[in-house]
């Protein structure tokens, strides 16, 4: 625990970011009728408004989220959290576009397009993200609210 000062929404704002920009890895949680409750680690890639993310499309997380869109997102450490709350779209390998595939594949270092497993893209759009680092961050924890950036 640490006795600093609770972040400002702007440092609050300006850190998430970064860690969205930065981080590879994160944690999917889902759920579906055909998967039951599923939490895996992924990396993904971050274009501003959006995460990638792609797993087969037969693993348990790619069915929950063909079954049912919502998913819960973790990043980083217990005590610098960030949790997003979205929507998860499947976008085909052959929708993808070069463009985003290559980015995606440079981020990660892993480039499903190459792999003879089929794996499915899922482009998640945040509902809800909140980010805090100690219980005196809990207040003002939330930094989007339906899809739109607080501030």
């Amino acid at each position: 625990m640490t006795d600093a000062p609770p972040r400002g929404l702007a440092e609050r704002l300006r850190d998430t970011r970064a860690k969205l920009e930065s981080d590879v890895d994160l944690w999917v949680a889902t759920a579906g009728s055909s998967g039951g409750v599923h939490l895996i680690p992924l990396s993904f890639l971050w274009d501003g408004s959006a995460l990638l993310i792609s797993t087969p499309r037969a693993s348990v997380t790619g069915r929950n989220l063909l079954a049912d869109p919502r998913v819960r997102l973790s990043l980083g450490p217990t005590r610098d959290v960030v949790i997003v709350d979205g929507t998860a779209e499947p976008v085909d390998i052959a929708d993808l576009g070069p463009e985003t595939g290559d980015a995606f594949a440079t981020k990660t270092g892993f480039d499903p397009r190459q792999l003879d497993e089929p794996y499915q893209y899922f482009r998640i759009r945040p509902r809800r993200i909140q980010a805090w680092r100690e219980a005196n961050e809990l207040a003002g924890r939330v930094l989007m609210r339906d899809g739109r950036w607080v501030g």
